[in-house]
């Protein structure tokens, strides 16, 4: 059966020719729940199809989103050696909206597609949006658990020791803890938040993690985990040892980075070379976009050197340390808006 959980294995190297899986009839009860929900789905790609598989999945996007209930997706791909996954988040309106996609005739058939290109096994689960989540991050780990029968109590207790020790480990940042959904997923999900790569398998592969562990064989049938980043890492390097930035850091100086290169290419080249001179507008988009990319490649790094000490500050004040780095680039927001902005008055008269 190919749904939530641990999904039916596929081999563990890719075949040297497409073989042809047989999917098998899926039975999910649909029972609505308030608020929406995330489809995470982790998958594994054969060295050398990450262009198809990427050409496949903006495929099944397009049919996802015409789906009732869909609200929006979020696709990761792997970022080696870290995460070597592809990480693809779908959002819908209700638990009843979210099963009917993962159960619907289309999706089953482009499935059917996709597992030539596939190896080892997926992951799906569904996580409710009404707790506080911690996807994406800057660096997360997915742990799913299935358990032997009615050892719930003793599994129960047991997590709560695991979650207290690792609210002491080093970088710790959140943890939610998930049961499984009757009829729609079996295994028991705990999600970790870490400030770093470092942080997380420094906890992951601790022996106090292991011991407890150890403590839970008895009453576990099986468990994995699987790692999920942030797409903006790469132009945030920071010192060995040193925690990577918290994400919501990283977003606002890709912002303030964005922002004024997209208005001056626009000002000096978009505008008068290119949609001017007769170029379709959407074309002329997805030139200065291009441009963006190459040039954030090297600025995002430059001010990710410069903000150093907000990014990961080493100052026992933190918190203080927090707002007055968001001070500083809210504040240089708004120096580009109204330089830019007195600049499109000028130019307008």
């Amino acid at each position: 059966m190919l749904f939530l959980g641990i999904l039916k294995m596929r081999p563990a190297v890719c075949p040297q020719q497409a073989v042809h899986h047989s999917i098998g009839d899926m039975t999910v009860t649909q029972t609505a729940t308030p608020g929406g929900v995330t489809i995470v789905t982790q998958t594994r790609v054969c060295a050398g199809r990450d262009d198809e598989f990427s050409a496949w999945q903006k495929r099944i996007s397009t049919v996802a989103s015409e789906r009732p209930g869909f609200i929006e997706q979020t696709v990761m791909p792997p970022n080696p050696p870290a995460q070597i996954d592809w990480v693809i988040l779908q959002r819908f309106v209700s638990l009843e909206a979210a099963t009917s996609w993962l159960n619907s005739k289309e999706r089953l058939a482009m499935i059917e597609h996709a597992l030539p290109r596939l190896v080892g096994q997926d992951d799906i689960h569904i996580l409710k949006d009404n707790a506080v989540g911690v996807l994406p991050s800057p660096v997360s780990a997915v742990i799913a658990m299935k358990l032997k029968p009615d050892v719930e109590a003793q599994f129960r207790a047991w997590e709560q020791k695991i979650a207290i020790a690792q609210s002491k480990a080093k970088g710790f940042q959140g943890y939610r803890f998930e049961p499984p959904i009757p009829g729609v997923q079996d295994s028991w999900l705990a999600i970790l938040r870490f400030d770093s790569d470092v942080n997380l398998q420094v906890w992951m592969n601790s022996p106090e993690r292991l011991a407890l562990l150890k403590e839970a064989e008895p009453f576990t049938e099986e468990s994995h985990a699987r790692i999920v980043r942030t797409g903006f890492d790469q132009w945030f390097k920071m010192a060995e040892g040193t925690p990577q930035p918290a994400a919501w850091k990283m977003n606002m100086l890709v912002l303030m980075m964005l922002y004024p290169v997209v208005f001056i290419f626009g000002v000096l080249v978009q505008t008068p070379f290119l949609t001017n001179k007769g170029m379709p507008f959407w074309l002329a988009l997805f030139i200065s976009q291009i441009f963006s990319v190459i040039v954030l490649d090297r600025l995002v790094p430059w001010s990710a050197r410069r903000f150093d000490w907000w990014l990961s500050p080493r100052s026992p004040s933190v918190a203080r340390i927090n707002l007055i780095g968001a001070g500083v680039v809210t504040g240089l927001y708004a120096v580009c808006l109204l330089a830019f902005g007195a600049y499109s008055t000028w130019l307008a008269r």
